[in-house]
C-alpha cells in the first residue's frame, strides 16, 4: 500500500504522457509555446477561471500575486497558523509580515474570529487557505474582506476541485494559487503553478513578472523574475486534466468509506455537501500521534502528518508570533491517512480498521 501512488496513474496514462513528451521534444520548444496556452485556457475553464496564468511554483504564485496588488514592505497579510510553510514565505519574501491567525478547530481552517482580533493598520490582504481539500467560507471571507478593504488571495494549492456554495476553490478571491507539485490532485513530473483571477491588471502584471518584466523579446517594463510554467509540465499537466474531476470522485470514495468505518470521535469533521471536498488528505485527530503511525507502519500502512508545527512554533516564523492554540493542538495531534484514486474499497477498510482498533481518540477542544 501508498500514502500516494503516482506510479498507478502514470499506468493508467503512459501512452498519453509519453506522446505528449515526444511532441514537446519533437518541437523543440522547451520554454512557452502553444503547449503553455493550451493548458492556461483549458485549466481556466475547467475552473470556470476569467483567466489562468501558469507560473513555476505554487509558492512563486503567492508571491507573484502579492507584487501584483501592490503589497509589500510595511504592509500585513493574515497567514493560518495551519498550513505549509510556503504559505508565509511566499508572504515574507515581498518584505511584508505574515500575521498568524488562528484556525477553527473542526476544520483545521481559517478563523475569522482570530482574523478580526489581529487585523491591523498595515493589514492589506488575507489568505485563506483550502487545506486537505476543503474550501473555507468565501462568503464569509468575502464579506470579512470587505467590510475591512483587503484583498483575498486564495491558497489552493490542496484544493483542485473543491467547491462550496457553487464557487470552485481559486474563482473567489481577487486571484487563486495553485500548486502542481506531483503529489497533487493534478500533478505535474516537478515543479509547477498557476494563478488564476477575473481581473485583467492583475493578470498582466502577473505574466510581465513572472518572465523578466518582460513585454516582447527585449522591452522590460517592471523588475521582474524566472518563474515560467515549464513547457513540458504543461503538456503533462494538458494531458492530466480531462481526468481529474474522475481522480477527484475516487478520493471521494475512499473519503466516505473512512468516514463510514472509522469512530466518529477520530474525525475531525463530519465533511461538507457531497462533491464539494477533493480530498487532497484525509486527517484524523489523536493522541499519541507518532505512536500510532509507528504501529499502523508495521502493519504495512503508511500514514503522514500535515503539518509537525504550526508556524507559530517554527524556527523561521515563531519569535513573536501571536499564539494559536487550535492551530497549535492540531499540530500535535493530526495524522493523515493514504489517499488516493487507486485506493481500493478493501485497502480503505484495512486502514480503518486498524486505526479504530489502534488510536486513542484527541477530542476536540
Amino acid at each position: 500500500m501508498r500514502f500516494v501512488d503516482l506510479g498507478a496513474i502514470q499506468d493508467e496514462l503512459g501512452d498519453e504522457l509519453e506522446a505528449a513528451l515526444l511532441r514537446v521534444v519533437r518541437e523543440q520548444r522547451f520554454v512557452g509555446g502553444e503547449e503553455i496556452r493550451t493548458f492556461e485556457r483549458a485549466f481556466a475553464d475547467w475552473l470556470g477561471a476569467h483567466e489562468v496564468i501558469g507560473v513555476g511554483n505554487g509558492t512563486d504564485a503567492i508571491e507573484l500575486v502579492l507584487r501584483a496588488l501592490g503589497i509589500g514592505a510595511g504592509d500585513e497579510v493574515l497567514v493560518p497558523a495551519n498550513t505549509f510553510i510556503a504559505t508565509a514565505e511566499a508572504v515574507a519574501a515581498t518584505g511584508t509580515r505574515p500575521r498568524f491567525v488562528d484556525v477553527e478547530p473542526d476544520t483545521g481552517l481559517l478563523d475569522l474570529d482570530s482574523c478580526a482580533e489581529r487585523i491591523g493598520p498595515a493589514t492589506k490582504a488575507v489568505i485563506p487557505v483550502h487545506l486537505y481539500g476543503r474550501m473555507a467560507d468565501m462568503r464569509a471571507v468575502g464579506a470579512f474582506a470587505a467590510d475591512h478593504g483587503l484583498r483575498v488571495i486564495e491558497d489552493a494549492a490542496q484544493a483542485h476541485g473543491a467547491r462550496r456554495d457553487g464557487v470552485t476553490a481559486g474563482t473567489a478571491g481577487d486571484a487563486g494559487c495553485f500548486s502542481f507539485y506531483p503529489g497533487k490532485n493534478l500533478g505535474a513530473f516537478g515543479d509547477a503553478g498557476a494563478i488564476s483571477t477575473a481581473d485583467p491588471e492583475v493578470a498582466e502584471r502577473v505574466r510581465l513578472m513572472r518572465d523578466h518584466g518582460r513585454r516582447g523579446r527585449d522591452r522590460h517594463d517592471v523588475v521582474g523574475r524566472n518563474s515560467r510554467l515549464d513547457t513540458v509540465q504543461a503538456a503533462v499537466l494538458a494531458v492530466k486534466l480531462p481526468h481529474l474531476e474522475r481522480f477527484n470522485a475516487e478520493r471521494r470514495r475512499v473519503a466516505e468509506c473512512y468516514r463510514a468505518l472509522l469512530p466518529a470521535e477520530l474525525l475531525d469533521h463530519r465533511g461538507g455537501p457531497e462533491g464539494s471536498e477533493s480530498h487532497h488528505l484525509f486527517p484524523v485527530l489523536v493522541d499519541d500521534r507518532d505512536g500510532l503511525a509507528a504501529a499502523l507502519k508495521e502493519r504495512g500502512i503508511p500514514t503522514g502528518v500535515h503539518y509537525r508545527a504550526a508556524l507559530t512554533h517554527t524556527g523561521a516564523f515563531g519569535d513573536g508570533a501571536d499564539p494559536c492554540p487550535a492551530a497549535e493542538e492540531r499540530a500535535e495531534r493530526q495524522l493523515s491517512l493514504p489517499i488516493h484514486p487507486h485506493l481500493s474499497d478493501q485497502d480503505a477498510a484495512h486502514v480503518a480498521a486498524a486505526v479504530a482498533e489502534l488510536a486513542v481518540p484527541a477530542p476536540i477542544s
